[in-house]
């Protein structure tokens, strides 16, 4: 079997996750393109692992790191996106940028809201102290 036939089918799998990485807005997709393009680094691994006839199998041995490694990011990531999907009711990648303001503007953390005083219905510490 010649090389060139795994090389370029892995040149096709990479690329495909690299446009899914660069162009998708959901996470979701996301992840699954970086999939892709580790599955296509695995075949790389495995093809010029046969082509070179390497005794130690050294690329397939690399290979199963490559897939524990991708599970374990794929197990990571949906936990993240499935707790980010529940908090802010979207995966859309675009509007994940603005995690520390809730309201999309980007105040470098300072806050500008009054402080609470006592009798208010935010603060309920206070408003035992003021009860009493």
């Amino acid at each position: 079997m010649h090389l060139a036939y795994p090389a370029v089918l892995a040149v096709l799998l990479f690329s495909v996750g690299l446009y899914g990485v660069l162009a998708r807005r959901n996470a979701i997709l996301v992840l699954m393109s970086v999939e892709l393009m580790l599955n296509a680094v695995n075949l790389n691994l495995v093809a010029f692992d046969v082509w070179l006839r390497d005794t130690l199998h050294a690329g397939q041995a690399l290979t199963l790191f490559v897939i524990v490694i991708a599970a374990a990011e794929i197990g990571i990531g949906l936990a993240i996106v499935l707790l980010v999907y529940r908090n802010r009711g979207t995966s859309d990648i675009d509007r994940l940028t603005e995690l520390a303001a809730g309201d999309g503007e980007d105040d470098g953390g300072v806050s500008t809201a009054a402080p609470e005083t006592p009798g208010t219905p935010g603060n309920p510490e206070k408003n035992a102290e003021a009860a009493a």
